[in-house]
């Protein structure tokens, strides 16, 4: 098994934004945790290590508590991305095997692209591959240069680049393969006589070459997977693409999608063919959607939601960590949170299920049976079942449980005042 070593002790300074620039989100998911997750689902790894440094703590805490097979280290201080990951030398000393450096804002990294670029790796036996992307527009970007075989020779940066070697269209992508048994002396061995002071990670492509090793460029095909996050731009950049990758996913795989340029569907969201999602509609986080279910317009689901074949999820409702099973609707201005619903379920406009209180800030479960029907405007206060075939009335707040097939409402008695406004008015 393979080991991967992601860089995420920057500060972002460009985000304007006390949050460390790894952990914005994109539909509810860190950056860096995208990066993980396409580690992760190669299945060609057993250990990560994260480098952190600005905000170490919370880029740690985040880290460690959602991710069993990752290790964090600190850079401190921050010389550099070749010191960056020179600090996990300790933790392979005695490693011989492959190891993947990536950057921890480039969330649009994609598993299938690292396998395939591994898999080149491995078919050229390469001690040192660097991933590289064909850009029209290369400026700013570090200019690949290659030998006359095809091996890489050196990455040049722009303010170090001749004119002729500015014309060169392929650049670095920042994610680098090595052999790390022949790879990391040379890390004890970089050099920081640069304007900067700093250990360059790319350094590490002509001390390569100068030991006789094996070393050569794999060449990117979706340039977008590079994409790096900087700013609240290339945040929002970087949200529409992923975005656009998925809604193109699920259209090809059978989904109707109305009006994709209003729709939003994070990338951990499964839904079945024949499924039509109306338009603008927000669902983040990871959701699993049946088969000829209808949702919106105007739905946001928030995660952690399965609706099962033939549900409908209506306008203006919003629906959080529950289960619905079939042939249920919720079809106008209702929230559904923290529970679990079943099959052939009306629930009325303006139904709420009051899962959180506030004072011992827990949150708790509403149950609905099947055949259960519940009327417009009412409250689920839970913990609270009700249970297989019952009717809760409108307006009516339920805070105990409702057994089968009965009729639960707490309305007050209405009351006619005859004449009333005629009396009003002829004040």
């Amino acid at each position: 098994m393979m080991k991967s070593i992601i860089l995420a002790a920057g500060k972002g300074t460009r985000m304007k934004s006390e949050t460390p620039k790894v952990l914005h989100k994109i539909f509810d998911k860190t950056l860096v945790g995208y990066v993980v997750d396409a580690v992760n689902r190669t299945n060609l790894f057993d250990e990560n290590f994260i480098i952190v440094g600005h905000q170490a703590e919370k880029v740690a805490e985040y880290v460690e508590s959602n991710y069993s097979n990752t290790k964090t280290v600190l850079q401190s201080p921050q010389l550099g991305t070749g010191h960056a990951v020179s600090m996990v030398l300790p933790y392979l000393e005695n490693y011989e095997g492959e190891v993947i450096i990536l950057c921890g804002d480039t969330p649009l990294i994609t598993e299938t692209t690292l396998k395939e670029f591994i898999n080149e790796h491995n078919l050229k036996h390469s001690d040192l591959t660097v991933m590289s992307a064909i850009f029209e527009n290369p400026t700013n970007y570090g200019r690949i240069i290659r030998n006359e075989d095809g091996t890489l020779n050196s990455i040049v940066e722009e303010k170090d680049a001749t004119d002729e070697e500015k014309k060169i269209k392929e650049v670095n992508a920042g994610i680098y393969c090595l052999n790390w048994g022949k790879i990391k002396s040379a890390f004890r061995q970089l050099k920081s006589n640069n304007a900067q002071g700093e250990y360059y990670l790319t350094d590490i492509i002509k001390w390569a070459n100068e030991q006789e090793l094996n070393v050569n460029a794999y060449i990117l095909k979706d340039n977008t997977e590079i994409f790096g996050i900087n700013s609240k731009t290339h945040l929002a950049e970087a949200t529409k693409i992923l975005n656009q990758r998925t809604l193109e996913k699920h259209l090809v795989n059978g989904v109707t999608i109305v009006d994709p340029a209003s729709t939003w569907i994070s990338p951990e969201t499964e839904i079945e063919p024949d499924t039509i999602i109306y338009p603008s509609c927000y669902i983040t986080g990871k959701n699993k959607i049946g088969k000829n279910c209808k949702i919106g317009p105007f739905a946001h689901l928030r995660g952690e939601v399965v609706l099962e074949d033939n549900v409908k999820v209506g306008n203006f409702v919003e629906v959080k960590k529950t289960t619905i099973k079939s042939n249920t609707n919720a079809c106008h201005l209702s929230y559904l949170g923290d529970s679990e619903i079943g099959s052939n379920v009306n629930i009325g406009a303006g139904t709420i299920t009051a899962n959180y209180n506030p004072l011992t800030k827990v949150k708790s479960k509403t149950i609905i049976g099947d055949e259960v029907k519940i009327g417009s405007n009412s409250v689920l206060v839970a913990p609270v079942e009700i249970s297989e075939g019952a009717n809760v009335a409108a307006l009516s707040v339920i805070t105990k449980n409702i057994s089968a097939w009965s009729l639960a409402l707490t309305r007050a008695p209405l009351k006619v005042l005859e004449g009333w406004v005629n009396k009003v008015k002829n004040k």
